[in-house]
Formats: structure tokens, C-alpha cells, sequence
């Protein structure tokens, strides 16, 4: 038997270190602990072999973060006439592992060095985190290997930056190091199968209920997918318009345009993709809500975050935005959107960031003029400001049901009030006569 060293520990049973062990040996070149033997190599032996593999199995499985029971094997051995378990552990390629209910900290991550673990320092994190996020998508396989990139093309051209057929794949690190096409590569393609939700409820009563079906947009390149949801909230964020004074008439949008455009951007840039999900986008009765997936970048703090830090979750992701000056205004920030909105509008778990952007209250009620709160009148003003609203737009800002908003337009129509031009998708209403201010 050999003594301790870099890569082997011994243990006399099982105790509250074994993750912290384990993490040492995932974050260095890997290693063995045997329990059954003591520190002096005494074998001793493990008196109840299958629940001590099977306690062994799920405090490395909820413990360790991130999972990492694929690098991991629990066997037994016989030494010395006694039955030991060896816990063999790989070199883990995620780094760096640490403790889940400690954190990614000094307290749990740790690295083997000599014949012991050692409390990794936030400048040893940090070192390993700038050299595994950044190669995130890049190893992660895409699910397809026949995949085409025309729509890319496409986008790349009409900006001017032409891509090389030849050469591309290598240029947008689109290929693993086997030279497969990677997830990167696979949310740019045409042809993935990944989309992106866009679903409106109406919450203003005791109900909560989906008052459109939710829409997908994706199964395409990324880009294209970006640049309909962008395109599907600059319709959905009306201009509103307030009479003050001397018929004085201030236009404005429900939602910062801005602050929105920012956060849908950062949505797709800071979204974890190994969970196979893309962000999800809602529209409520008084708000936007936007959900992206994998919570804070790890080596961010909610006050880093709030102070404006920067720390990329998907650098590579990130260029093709910069190509495409998805990210050319985004010096705004964080720090801008909480000068206009409070802080609270962003909730954070573990695994998700959700930012809920509030309507402007005081241009959403003087915007429905002075009409008591009559429903034709309501109506009729919402479509004298947007000659485009949708029904599903009035109930939102109505309260009003789609059957009862279909209703009191079929009455308006007859009354000669109100006249549909064009499809039911892309016309227009006519009012005549003006809104009812």
C-alpha cells in the first residue's frame, strides 16, 4: 500500500469531509480515497459495504457542484482480508468543483495539493473560471451534425462582413476540439431545434389566465430569432400619449425603450445554454417579464451586479452579437436601467434571472382619457393612439375579455364609429370622429 500523497487519500470511515475531498481531486489531476483504512494505513475495513457505497453515491451527487458523478466510481476491494471502498475520481472538466452548500467560496471550493485539500482562493476561482467558461459552448457537442448556416450568411452579409465558406466554422468557433460542430454552432444553424416562448396572460383579477397562445419563434438561427422578438416588443411597446395643460400632448412608451432593448440583449447573451433552454418573454397586464436561465454568471455577486461589473457568461456568443451590433448601445448597463427602474425589478435563484419591467402607470391611465372608464371609450382611444393594437393589446390594458372587446367592436362598427382596413394581422383601425379625450 502506498502512503498519502497527491493522489491518494484514506479515510477510516465515512465523514462530513468526503465532498470536500472529492472537490480537491476534481479541481487538481484527479485521485483515490479508500475508507476502511486510517490515516496510518491500519485497515479496518467498512462494516456495512452496499448502504455506506449508497450514502457515499448521494452526498457526491447533491453535494458537489457541478455534477460531477460521471468523473466519479465507488467499488470495493478487499485488503488485508477486510473490505474497503475505493473512490476513484477524475480530473473534472468544469472547474472549478466546490461544496453546493457552501458555495463557490473559499469555505467550498478546494484543490489537493501534496497529501491534503487546500482552500482555493477567489484568485485561483476566478483563474479557473476564465479558462472554463469561455470554452463552454465550445465543448458542449451539438445534438446535430448536418447543419446549415444560410440564414448566418445572410446576416452576416448585410452588415457588410461577409463570411468564408471555407473558413468560418474555425473563425466563429463553431467546432470542438474533434473537430464536431459544437452548440455554438447549433444555435446559429438553421436548422436547430431550440425556440424562443413569447406568451401574453392577463393578471389584473383573481384569474391568471393565457389570453394568447404562446408563440415560438426559433427552430432557426439565433440571430433571426433575436431579431423577431426585438422586433414583436417594439410592437408591443406602445406609444402612449397624455394631454396636460393647453392640449399639450407627451408621447411616451410603456416601457423604457432602452432598458428594454438592454435586457432582451442581455437575456441572450447571459443564458446558460446547457440547460437546452432559451429565454422566455411574457407580457402581463401592467408589465414585461423576461426569464434567461443559469442565474448570475458564478463570479458575480448581486452587488457586482448592481455596480455594473462585467463578466462573460458566453465570450464567443458574444462576438457574433458584436458582429451583428446587437451590443453596440450597451454601454447603458445595468447601472442605467436602475436609475430609471428600482433594483427590485430583477429576482434572482440559482438557477434563473427574472427582470420584470413595470408599465409607466401615470401615461397608461391618462392615456385612456377622461371617459370614466367607459369601454367603447377605451377602446376607441387605444386605437386612435395605435391604429395597430391587436385585441389581445386592448385586453391588456383594458381588463376587458377578448370575447367582450369582440363584442363592443362588432357595436362600434355599427354605430359607424370604428372600420377595419387591411388583414386582420397587418391592418389598421380607422377611427372617425378621434379619441374620446
Amino acid at each position: 500500500m502506498q502512503v498519502e500523497s497527491e493522489y491518494i487519500e484514506y479515510k477510516e470511515k465515512v465523514t462530513d469531509s468526503i465532498e470536500k475531498e472529492t472537490v480537491a481531486f476534481l479541481n487538481a489531476k484527479g485521485g483515490c480515497i479508500y475508507i476502511g483504512i486510517k490515516d496510518n494505513m491500519d485497515v479496518v475495513g467498512v462494516p456495512n459495504v452496499n448502504k455506506t457505497q449508497l450514502q457515499i453515491k448521494d452526498r457526491l451527487l447533491f453535494g458537489i457542484v457541478p455534477a460531477a458523478l460521471s468523473l466519479i466510481s465507488i467499488n470495493t476491494e478487499t485488503i488485508d482480508n477486510k473490505i474497503v471502498i475505493k473512490i476513484s475520481i477524475k480530473e473534472g472538466d468544469e472547474k472549478p468543483y466546490y461544496i453546493r452548500s457552501k458555495g463557490l467560496s473559499e469555505s467550498g471550493a478546494f484543490i489537493r495539493i501534496g497529501s491534503s485539500a487546500h482552500p482555493m482562493s477567489q484568485k485561483m476561482i476566478y483563474s479557473f473560471q476564465n479558462k472554463s467558461f469561455p470554452k463552454s459552448l465550445r465543448t458542449i457537442e451539438s445534438p446535430e451534425q448536418e447543419l446549415t448556416f444560410a440564414d448566418l450568411f445572410i446576416h452576416y452579409r448585410k452588415f457588410a462582413k461577409p463570411l468564408n465558406e471555407k473558413t468560418f466554422t474555425k473563425t466563429l468557433n463553431f467546432l470542438t476540439k474533434d473537430g464536431k460542430y459544437n452548440y455554438l454552432a447549433y444555435l446559429m444553424a438553421d436548422n436547430n431545434h431550440i425556440s424562443v416562448r413569447f406568451a401574453r396572460f392577463n393578471d389584473a383579477g383573481k384569474r391568471f389566465e393565457l389570453i394568447e397562445k404562446a408563440v415560438e419563434y426559433g427552430n432557426c438561427c439565433l440571430i433571426t430569432a433575436i431579431q423577431r422578438i426585438l422586433d414583436r416588443f417594439e410592437i408591443e411597446n406602445i406609444t402612449l400619449s397624455k394631454l396636460t395643460g393647453a392640449a399639450h400632448r407627451i408621447d411616451k412608451r410603456m416601457v423604457d425603450a432602452q432598458c428594454l432593448r438592454e435586457v432582451i440583449i442581455n437575456a441572450f447573451a447571459h443564458n446558460d445554454y446547457s440547460y437546452g433552454m432559451l429565454p422566455i418573454f411574457e407580457v402581463f397586464q401592467n408589465r414585461f417579464a423576461i426569464r434567461s436561465y443559469g442565474g448570475l454568471v458564478p463570479q458575480l455577486t448581486i452587488n457586482d451586479f448592481f455596480l455594473g461589473v462585467s463578466a462573460l457568461r458566453n465570450p464567443e456568443l458574444m462576438r457574433i452579437f458584436k458582429d451583428m451590433e446587437l451590443v453596440e448601445a450597451l454601454g447603458f448597463g445595468i447601472r442605467g436601467i436602475t436609475k430609471i427602474y428600482d433594483k427590485n425589478i430583477f429576482e434572482f435563484t440559482d438557477n434563473t434571472l427574472y427582470v420584470q419591467l413595470p408599465f409607466d402607470t401615470d401615461i397608461l391611465e391618462n392615456s385612456k382619457g377622461e371617459s370614466k372608464g367607459e369601454s367603447k371609450g377605451e377602446i376607441i382611444n387605444l386605437m386612435s393612439i395605435n391604429s395597430k393594437i391587436t385585441i389581445p393589446d386592448i385586453a391588456l390594458h383594458t381588463g376587458l375579455s377578448i370575447s367582450g372587446i369582440e363584442k363592443i367592436i362588432r357595436q362600434l362598427k355599427k354605430e359607424g364609429k370604428i372600420k377595419r382596413s387591411g388583414s386582420t394581422k397587418s391592418g389598421d383601425w380607422i377611427v372617425y370622429g378621434g379619441a374620446f379625450l
